[in-house]
């Protein structure tokens, strides 16, 4: 894991303090191929492949995101805890939005002097902060990919966000609350029962899904911190390309690369509709833009679960075999 410190850095309500930003690179030498860029999820990290990656299934050696034949750049969100001090924390995370992440992700790529990416991708949050980037630097992908997630916050997340926030702030058990609160919509009540049955645990007598909600939110409280949670549960509130300013279809079209949105049929997070509705306004603008939909009983989660349908949508992107720009730093070799 590499870290940076951004100095001087104002966020949106006008503040201004010093940022440490973690990342990891993965696969080839930065300069020897095309760079690609991954966001994790609300609870990820960086570590997206590799031993323990949330997402070693797609992006690998021989994966869908060939690590083989492209660079890979992964940051954390910083506030998320990564760090594991207490200065890594932003206590002032309301001052912050995921257009400030999106300036922080800048900074980075200038740090490292890329000036271009062959995809942004992402899932979720990480989905919604590709938008955000695309949107800041509409020239910077040939390709954008946000999967499972908005290019605003609709009023049915910006409700959930408020009843994890009252868990957050509440409860006499936070992180566990609030997480156990989160898998029930980010699964269906069909890939629960699929999973689970109705039946018992013959040890406690408790419900097996009983069971599951406590591990998860068990889990969670060991890994994650509070304010880290409260950080990037405020963030999901903040999804915005237009940045109260503008349309959102009309900044979108502005982005120069291809966008490919993948969304879930039973995402009850970020509902496929709205990505339908998304599609369809911005193709009347936009003629690069496509839509697949993954199929499955598991919801939000199916990013995550769904890999092998993942990977079939991302193959015609990624598995293109002219990659011949080894003396170039940054740039794709079919930019021109």
């Amino acid at each position: 894991m590499q870290q940076i410190r951004i100095t001087g850095f104002r966020n949106s309500a006008g503040s201004v303090q010093n940022i440490d930003v973690c990342f990891q690179l993965f696969g080839r030498k930065l300069g020897t191929a095309p760079v690609i860029m991954v966001n994790h999820a609300l609870t990820g990290n960086a570590q997206v492949c590799g031993s323990g990656g949330w997402w070693s299934d797609i992006v690998g050696p021989g994966a869908s995101i060939d690590t083989d034949q492209f660079s890979i750049i992964c940051i954390n969100i910083p506030g998320n805890g990564i760090l594991k001090n207490d200065e890594d924390n932003f206590h002032n995370y309301k001052e912050f939005t995921l257009n400030d992440i999106a300036r922080i992700q800048v900074k980075v790529l200038e740090h490292l002097n890329i000036t271009e990416l062959f995809a942004i991708i992402g899932a979720s949050i990480g989905g919604a902060l590709a938008w955000q980037l695309a949107a800041l630097k509409p020239d910077l992908a040939l390709h954008v990919i946000p999967i499972a997630t908005d290019l605003k916050s609709t009023d049915w997340l910006l409700a959930n966000c408020k009843i994890q926030d009252r868990i957050l702030n509440n409860s006499e058990n936070p992180l566990e609350d609030a997480r156990m609160h989160a898998m029930t919509f980010y699964r269906t009540p069909q890939s629960l029962s699929y999973k689970f049955r109705n039946e018992k645990d013959e040890t406690t007598n408790s419900f097996k899904v009983e069971n599951w909600l406590e591990h998860h939110g068990s889990k969670l409280r060991s890994r994650f911190s509070l304010s880290s949670y409260k950080l990037m549960n405020h963030l999901l509130t903040t999804i915005n390309i237009s940045n109260d300013s503008q349309n959102t279809i009309e900044v979108a079209a502005r982005v120069k690369g291809h966008i490919h949105i993948i969304t879930i049929d039973t995402d009850l997070f970020f509902l496929a509709e709205e990505n339908w509705n998304t599609y369809v306004e911005l193709s009347l603008f936009k003629n690069n833009v496509s839509i697949h939909e993954i199929k499955s009983i598991h919801g939000h989660d199916a990013f995550l679960i769904e890999t092998d349908q993942v990977a079939k949508f991302l193959e015609p992107i990624f598995q293109q075999k002219n990659y011949t720009n080894e003396n170039n730093k940054s740039r794709s070799v079919w930019a021109g």
